[in-house]
């Protein structure tokens, strides 16, 4: 009897992890670490390459925060981990599926879309989300390279946290300070083309509430290629005693800016206050935006019957990201996450990340968050539930997954494209076909990969 109970405790435990961002890579490293008897854990992904947000949120001149992806790579590369792009839940496969082939899945799809304004005019051509933006100058393959082709002058960026920092400060950039990024090319052509001449970034708080972070915020004050003003009666704030160290150092900032004068470089940035959008102005595409006064009333926002209009021929929503629901997955619609205790969901299924607590905090977060779920399920899953393999069911369907082997080659191909543009370490591909053939794949029609 003892011999049996030794030989139950050494089955391997098998656990599939739905999502490749920073979220779903720590928590394969956390139940690595944290198991005490053998765990294997496959990374799915349905692009073919890993990463998520590291790769294609982080703002490509932000190399120091992009280098996380050092950190993730050794993950995937531990012994036990594997990682299979290009297969997606619900197209590919169901969670019955998963549940035939693993013990346990961890759902860490991340928040992918952007919460909207809720204002008339907003489905006007010209209003567009900022997460669409990031994804284009980030290379995402759901956004094409032409999906921009900045032709507006007046461009106004409704938000302001660390997403609609990086927005502005991208477009008031010139393309030769982004020439040593990744930037994929045919979107650098696009910057270098753009008729952007002024910006602007509109708060509907006061700055003491605003989002973004002190190095970030320093960062547009140091822009070469545009002038970046406030107006002093939007960010006067009557007690700085009651704030924190870091929300001083943002209005500290933003105070001296309003006394800067123009030196007429080619951009203006205005970081405006106490505005939020009350309409989209436009006919057949966006023309301006009309923006009410704003202030607060026992800690709510409220309108003053105070408007003002300005021209814009683009206008970029950056109001926060929200989950989208997974087939098959149990989803509240009102937190826009799936519900969970201590990261688990529903019988031998688990979450963690955005999915798990909604779009908060830094990248850093989602390793406690990790872990946390990774405790959750060992705690409780029992190896050797599983009753199919996962490689015999896509190979039954005919779809083979890209590999870790074909992501370094997909990673092999942007650097050697750098190279022989003379830009930097690397130069992202654009689009499955180029990713995929870059690894001798070819994409299949219709197929996440």
């Amino acid at each position: 009897m003892r011999t049996l109970r030794c030989l139950e405790a050494m089955v391997t435990l098998r656990v599939a992890i739905v999502g490749s961002g920073p979220a779903g890579i720590y928590t394969a490293e956390a139940l690595v670490k944290q198991s005490h008897d053998p765990v294997e854990v496959d990374v799915l992904e349905r692009l073919p390459t890993p990463y998520g947000l590291v790769r294609y949120g982080v703002a490509p001149d932000h190399t120091s925060i992009k280098s996380i992806a050092g950190y993730l790579r050794r993950v995937l590369e531990t012994p036990g981990v594997r990682f299979l792009g290009g297969v997606e839940l619900g197209a590919d496969l169901s969670v019955d599926d998963l549940l035939s082939c693993y013990d346990a899945v961890v759902y860490c799809t991340g928040a992918m879309v952007d919460r909207h304004l809720g204002v008339p005019g907003e489905d006007l051509p010209g209003s567009v989300a900022a997460t669409d933006f990031v994804n284009w100058y980030c290379g995402h393959p759901d956004v094409p390279p032409d999906a921009f082709s900045l032709d507006a002058e007046e461009v106004v960026v409704i938000g302001v946290g660390n997403v609609a920092v990086d927005v502005v400060r991208i477009m008031a950039k010139t393309a030769d300070e982004l020439r040593g990024t990744d930037v994929p090319e045919e979107v650098l052509d696009r910057l270098a083309a753009s008729k952007v001449k002024r910006i602007h970034m509109v708060g509907r708080r006061g700055p003491e509430h605003a989002k973004f972070t002190l190095k970030e915020l320093r960062e547009l004050g140091e822009l070469l290629n545009a002038d970046v003003l406030t107006f002093p009666d939007e960010v006067a704030v009557s007690d700085l005693t009651t704030l924190s160290r870091q929300v001083r150092g943002n209005v500290d900032v933003l105070r001296s800016w309003s006394e800067r004068k123009p030196a007429d470089r080619p951009r203006r940035l205005e970081v405006r206050f106490w505005l939020r959008p009350a309409e989209i102005l436009g006919v057949s595409r966006v023309e301006g935006v009309r923006l009410e006064r704003t202030r607060l009333e026992d800690g709510r926002v409220v309108g003053t019957g105070d408007f003002e209009t300005i021209p814009a021929d683009m206008v970029m929503r950056s109001v926060g990201y929200q989950s989208v629901a997974l087939p098959g997955v149990p989803f509240d619609p009102r937190s826009m996450t799936v519900p969970n205790v201590a990261g688990r969901a529903a019988d031998r299924q688990y979450v963690a990340g955005w999915l798990k607590r909604g779009p908060t905090g830094v990248i850093g977060t989602n390793k406690s968050d990790a872990a946390e779920t990774a405790r959750t399920l060992l705690a409780e899953a029992v190896p050797g539930t599983a009753t199919a393999r996962l490689d015999d069911l896509l190979a039954a369907r005919g779809l083979s997954p890209v590999t870790y082997e074909d992501w370094l080659a997909i990673e092999a191909a942007e650097t050697a494209l750098a190279g022989s543009l003379s830009r930097g370490e690397r130069v992202k591909l654009v689009g499955r076909d180029a990713m995929l053939g870059a690894c001798g794949r070819v994409a299949r029609p219709g197929g996440a990969s």
